[in-house]
């Protein structure tokens, strides 16, 4: 494709929205609730696996007794992790950096107010305490663009980094861009997940190089798949299994009008684990945990807790990780 005349000819959206998978869980809760109301394992980051951690959170027990606790990305302004007073009050972070950043904090403060982070990319940067990233299920990421939009629902790997790099010949000039492609809130996964897929860097964007793109809408920060922020002319990375689980009822409907496009010719209406844009997702832990229970039992190796919850996991739209429990990648 080589003009937006040529970008702006429709292609034909890929049905088959009755082939997802049947849910036949309700929308789970946004924070830990019921017994007991602290638990060993908290964690707080990502909002692409927020849900399906509320779900194994419920799930997976000790003993009889629920172990993991998982804060979302966004609610109440701060969270109670755990019973100790250095643990209340404390800022809850939005997104897979967030969560990072604020895990090392409380590791460093040796409060013990935070056991693990969720993350849906992996940044094996210098860390410490050290860090491990432990896969537990497979995401896919595509672009959506609105139910009216005159963008095509099928791109290649190209085209998207033409539009994401401001190509003229695909998006206009400034300041009335005639494409305006959009990229959720700064320290998000999916964020930096997309970037790479695109072919751009966050240095760039925060340095302002790519003028067309935007992370907010109507003064407020872009939050991760969440469709309503489309209009005609934008497009914005989703996450395939948030899609799915939002279109059963798993999860909260955010998607407004949105649809998926495919990126390379390959269908994103279902979760394909060898599409173009596919990724792991982790559960962070600290290193030195790695062989300590409960770490240990709900995190790590083949038959950790959570890696035998593979329905629940499909449930929530991801696919299941042939490396569920793997200990290889760490910061350090």
């Amino acid at each position: 494709m080589s003009s937006k005349r040529k970008l702006a000819k429709c292609v034909t959206v890929v049905s088959g929205l009755g082939l997802l998978l049947a849910a036949t869980t309700s929308t789970a809760q946004a924070d830990p609730s019921g017994q007991p109301t602290y638990r060993p394992l908290a964690g707080v980051g990502s909002d692409t696996t927020q849900g399906v951690m509320n779900a194994l959170a419920n799930a997976v027990t000790i003993g009889g007794q629920k172990v993991i606790a998982s804060y979302d990305a966004v609610g109440s302004a701060t969270i109670n992790t755990q019973a100790a007073a250095a643990c209340q009050g404390l800022t809850r972070p939005n997104g897979s950096g967030a969560g990072r950043t604020t895990l090392l904090n409380e590791l460093n403060k040796g409060n013990n107010c935070l056991q693990f982070s969720r993350s849906s990319s992996l940044n094996l940067a210098a860390a410490t305490p050290g860090l491990t990233y432990v896969p537990f299920a497979v995401d896919g990421v595509t672009y959506a663009v609105s139910a009216g939009s005159s963008l095509p629902l099928d791109l290649s790997t190209a085209d998207l980094h033409a539009i994401y790099s401001c190509d003229p010949g695909y998006v206009g000039t400034g300041p009335n861009w005639s494409i305006r492609p959009l990229l959720p809130q700064a320290g998000s996964g999916t964020r930096s997940f997309w970037e790479s897929t695109v072919g751009i860097t966050e240095t760039d964007v925060a340095a302002g190089k790519y003028p067309c793109i935007s992370d907010t809408k109507g003064g407020k920060k872009i939050e991760e798949h969440d469709g309503r922020v489309l209009d005609a002319a934008s497009l914005v990375p989703f996450s395939i299994a948030q899609y799915i689980a939002q279109s059963s009822g798993t999860l909260a409907d955010l998607r407004g009008t949105a649809q998926l496009g495919n990126i390379n010719g390959v269908p994103s209406v279902l979760l394909n684990t060898g599409a173009p844009a596919t990724r792991d997702v982790y559960n962070v832990i600290p290193s030195s945990k790695v062989a300590t229970s409960p770490w240990s039992d709900v995190f790590v190796g083949g038959n950790a807790l959570i890696c035998q919850q593979s329905a629940l996991i499909k449930q929530y739209g991801f696919g299941t990780n042939a490396n569920c429990g793997d200990t290889s990648r760490t910061t350090g």
